[in-house]
């Protein structure tokens, strides 16, 4: 009995003390801090002096593979209710769109369509607000409903929202 104690010490002492290759370094982590979404409001006037469209600096960064989502507020009927653009309008004379696109430096608000912008009357060019959201690429989740702007809000814990202009 005390061979066989003996013979299991030794073999355990040999696992234990055994040291092999560490392997390649992983992947930077984080820092120990939150990533946190980000968002802004903007109110906008499309003319025909600015080409029906608005370019606005973040003005904080925004990583290669963070995803940007713009809504816009559609109405206010007791409570206000925002629509993730590309949003369309159908008029008899063609469509508006109101569209965006991004990069890591600024979003670009514009109107798009088959209609004639100059035609359109000012409740759809002027006042128009907007919400941008920059979500970054670890906290994008196929749970989330993107289209609904508060399940976002709610869900990336963002409280406020810095209002520009």
């Amino acid at each position: 009995m005390k061979k066989i104690f003996y013979l299991l010490t030794m073999v355990s002492l040999a696992f234990v003390s055994c040291d092999g290759d560490p392997g390649p370094p992983g992947p930077p982590g984080q820092d120990g801090g939150l990533i946190v979404a980000d968002a802004f409001e903007i109110e906008v006037d499309f003319t025909e002096a600015n080409n029906f469209e608005i370019v606005e600096p973040y003005g904080f960064e925004v990583f290669p593979y963070d995803v940007v989502l713009t809504y816009i507020l559609w109405e206010v009927d007791g409570t206000e209710i925002w629509r993730l653009i590309p949003q369309d309008v159908f008029f008899n004379d063609g469509v508006l769109t109101y569209n965006f696109d991004f990069t890591q430096e600024d979003v670009r608000i514009f109107l798009d369509g088959t209609i004639d912008l100059n035609s359109l009357g000012s409740e759809w060019t002027q006042n128009q607000v907007f919400r941008v959201v920059v979500v970054p690429a670890d906290n994008v989740d196929a749970s989330i409903d993107f289209s609904n702007y508060n399940n976002v809000i709610q869900a990336l814990n963002i409280e406020d929202v810095r209002k520009l202009n």
